[in-house]
Formats: C-alpha cells, structure tokens, sequence
C-alpha cells in the first residue's frame, strides 16, 4: 500500500520527481508565489492564457523547472462546495496519474487544509495508486515503470495533522483490502480464502473470531444458507470477527455482509455475458473485512461485530431447485422462486444469528438485486430500514465517505408480493419493486433489533473506468460502515 507523509516545507522548495498543486475554478495563485517564481512566471502566464482555469480533472503539466519539483501538474477542483470531496476526487485522480507517470514519489499541496481534509487526501491518494496486479506477468523490463510507493501531504506537522493521516491510512487499508478481496478470481478468494483473511485480521489486532462450516451450520439448523451452499462442493463459511474496543456489557454495532464468491444463478442461471462480473458479489462481505481492517488500526471506543455468509451458488445435481421448500434458523419457512435471489437466503440466517449478540444496531450490505440499479444507477446505494432515525444516520455517514446513498420504502404493502401459496414467505416477489421486496424478505429475519439493510449493487463495483479509479470494486462499503462507527463514538 502507498507510504504517505506529511511534511511542513514550502512547495517551492521540496525535491521531488512530481508535485501536484490543486487549485479552484478560476484559481489564485497567491498562496505558491514562490512556485510561480521558480517557474519564471509560467504560472501566472498559464492561468492569464486560459491553459489553465481549474475546471475540475483538469491537469497542466509543467516540466523543465530549474528549482524545486523536477515535474509540476496542476490540477483542477472546480467549484468546490464540499472541501473533503473536492480533496479527495483530485487526490484519487493525481495517485493514478502519478503511476503511470512512473516516478515513484509525489508531493501533494492544496494551500492550507484542516486534519479533516489531511485525512481525505490521504484516503484519495491511497485510492488512486492501488491496482490489482498480481497475476500479471511482469511487463519487459525496458519498458518497466515504477509503480507510485511514496506521498508526502504538504501541511503543518501538528498531532491534529498527523491524527489525520493516520485516519486517513486506516480507511485506506481497509479499502484496499475490500477492493483486492473483490478483485480476486473466484477460484482464488473463496469461502475458506475469506476465512482465513478475516483470521489474518483477527490475529493481527487481537479480535475474537468464530467460523461455522457446514456441520456447524446444520447444528444451527441454518436450512437458508445452506440451500444455497447444497449445491457447491465448497465448504461454506459463516464467518464472525468481534471488536471489543467499549465497555464489557455495552450492546454492539454488528456488520453483516453478503459474501458471495461467486454466483452462477443456480439452476436459474444467469445469462452467460457478464457473468465474470459476479466474482464481486462478495463485496459486501470485502466491505466488513476491510472495516475490520481500519478498525484494528484506529482503535474506537465501542464495540462491533462483524458478520460474513460467504458460499458460492452453483447448479449441480444437489443444487436446490425453484420450488423448494426450506426453514431458516428463525424457525420460518421458505419458498425458493428464484435461486438467483440466493443472496437474501444466506443473510436470512446471518440475520437470525447476529441476534445472540444482542445488537444495539444491524446493517447489512450486499450487492442484492438489479432492480436497485434500475431505481438509482451506480451513483448511490438504496437504504431500508423502517427507522427513519438509522436512515438519517446512515445517509449522513456515506455523505461523509462519499459513498452517496438514498431511502426506499419499505411499507407493509408490499410484504404481499412474497407471501407463498406452500411457505411462510418466498424468497422472490417478481420484477415489480424488486429491491423492495428483497428488503422485505431480509426483514422478516431481523427480528428484535434495530436495523438496516444497503443495497450496494450499483456502487460496489464498475464495468468501466471511473476516471478517479479503474474499473473493478470502489470499496463501498467500508467507507460509509466506519463513518457510521465513527459517529456512534462521537
């Protein structure tokens, strides 16, 4: 993961292969004078000329510099309204063209920033220089570039700043581990794979962890999840991480994610185009392994419980069918429509479990329907929750994130579209409001608790390029789930 610093030196004086300055919508250059001089006006000349206005992505690259920064990119915020969301865009998009630029190191400068908006920019550059490319062979090693390793924040080296870098390279690492776990091919991040990464985890910041397999599952009588996993000679794998960072009897925030590894559809299998992209319906459970991971780093003052389903959904000669009838541990049964709607199964018994916990508050995240997409693209993900208070908590915490997200119903109305003829519920209710209906199901699970369900699967992952980051996992949700930690503590 990228090495990130801050350090107090003027601009025009640091040494460095790259130096980003961000800049506004019609910039002024009063705070880098000393930049404009070592560039012998071209600053100046720039902005008068209209080579540069500070549009937002907009880059100007300035090479040649006898002083100071070997190569100059200024880079444009825009009209900035929210300062954290300006930083961290224009960091994201400086990392990568760092990376591919080759040069190793850069340097970072935006005039004077708060330990808030230290702590932005350092999750933006983490973001912007990760990539996946561990099954790449090498590239000829005359045409190697080094990848981006170091940053360096330009800022005043106070506890409050480096408190902020430290925030920042917490959120980060817990990103990046979301996003390589998502990345993986499905024959490499498997059920067990997902196990023993969260066991890394556990070891590494002194966390409890507990794993069901298959024979545990059946001892539970977790006749939900294992429908989905009947039909996968992969061992199946309830996984559960437990952060005691708050008093002994204090309840917990428990985080439950979908941990599809892959999703074939089962015997309703999917069509075979894009099919390659269901190796990320295991995001949300990447999103409560990387929480797990910032939490480790940070520290809080409460205490969290992290809950992952993790299977794969294959059809075989033991798959379940449409027509099925199976009981989830709560004790209720289930009409199985759709295999393809498995990942509400799996969470109905995650659901149910996480209710030993005696939880002050659940949410789950999964990237669970279509529909969601349909209703709010890839720009936000859909909150369900009947307590408009956690939805309140929730929206607010992914806008500090950036990680966007918005309310859908989740009227009584609508539990008439999955009552069964032969079952207590079934586990589709059609096309009509089908991210409403699958929040439905996943309620009648979530029984004695607080709760809320993100559907995440218009956001969790891109089939094209961002410009901030390549196309592949964004991370959501861990952002979002350790702002709402973060504001429990507050």
């Amino acid at each position: 993961m990228l090495a990130v610093s801050i350090n107090s030196v003027p601009p025009a004086e640091v040494g460095t292969a790259l130096l980003f300055v961000a800049l506004p919508e019609n910039p002024n250059l009063s705070g880098i004078a000393g930049l404009d001089a070592a560039t012998q006006g071209a600053l100046t000349r720039s902005i008068e000329m209209k080579d540069f206005r500070g549009s937002r992505d907009e880059m100007l690259h300035l090479t040649g510099i006898v002083k100071g920064p070997r190569r100059l990119i200024l880079l444009g915020l825009g009209v900035v309204t929210d300062r954290r969301a300006a930083f961290k865009r224009a960091a994201t998009l400086a990392a990568r063209n760092a990376n591919r630029l080759g040069v190793g190191e850069m340097v970072w400068y935006s005039g004077q920033i708060t330990p808030e908006e230290t702590e932005s920019i350092t999750i933006g550059l983490i973001a912007g220089s990760w990539e996946y490319a561990d099954l790449k062979s090498p590239a000829p090693e005359a045409e190697r570039k080094k990848p981006l390793e170091r940053a360096v924040i330009l800022t005043s080296n106070t506890d409050d700043s480096r408190k902020g870098l430290a925030g920042g390279q917490a959120i980060g690492s817990g990103q990046s581990l979301a996003r390589r776990l998502a990345m993986m091919p499905g024959n490499l991040c498997t059920p067990e794979y997902l196990a023993e990464t969260a066991a890394d985890i556990a070891k590494r910041y002194s966390m409890g962890i507990t794993v069901l397999g298959r024979k545990e599952m059946e001892a539970e009588r977790m006749g939900s999840f294992l429908a989905v996993a009947q039909g996968t000679p992969q061992e199946p794998k309830l996984i559960v991480l437990e952060y005691k960072g708050g008093k002994p009897n204090a309840k917990p925030i428990v985080l439950v994610g979908k941990g599809l590894c892959f999703d074939s559809g089962g015997i309703s299998i999917k069509p075979a185009q894009g099919m390659e992209f269901m190796k990320f319906d295991m995001c949300g459970g990447a999103g409560v392994l990387g929480t797990f991971e910032a939490l480790g780093q940070m520290q809080p003052a409460l205490n969290v419980i992290g809950i992952v389903g993790a299977t794969t959904n294959m059809p075989s000669g033991t798959a379940m069918n449409p027509g099925d009838v199976v009981k989830a541990q709560n004790g209720k049964s289930i009409e199985i429509i759709n295999t393809d709607a498995e990942g509400r199964l799996v969470l109905a018994d995650c659901l149910s479990y996480a209710k030993r916990f005696d939880p002050d508050v659940v949410i789950d995240a999964a990237t669970l329907t279509g529909a969601c997409v349909i209703a709010l693209g890839h720009t936000a993900s859909g909150v369900f929750s009947s307590d408009d208070a956690l939805v309140a908590e929730i929206l607010a915490a992914g806008k500090r994130a950036g990680e966007p997200a918005w309310p859908l119903p989740l009227w009584d109305d609508y539990k008439e579209l999955i009552k069964s003829d032969v079952a207590d519920v079934k586990n589709s209710g059609g096309r009509p409001a089908g991210a409403v209906t699958a929040a439905m199901f996943l309620k009648e699970f979530a029984e004695g608790y607080p709760w809320a369900h993100l559907d995440i699967a218009g956001t969790a992952y891109s089939e094209t390029d961002l410009v901030t980051i390549p196309k592949g996992p964004t991370g959501v949700p861990t952002g979002m789930f350790i702002e709402f930690i973060r504001g429990r503590v507050r």
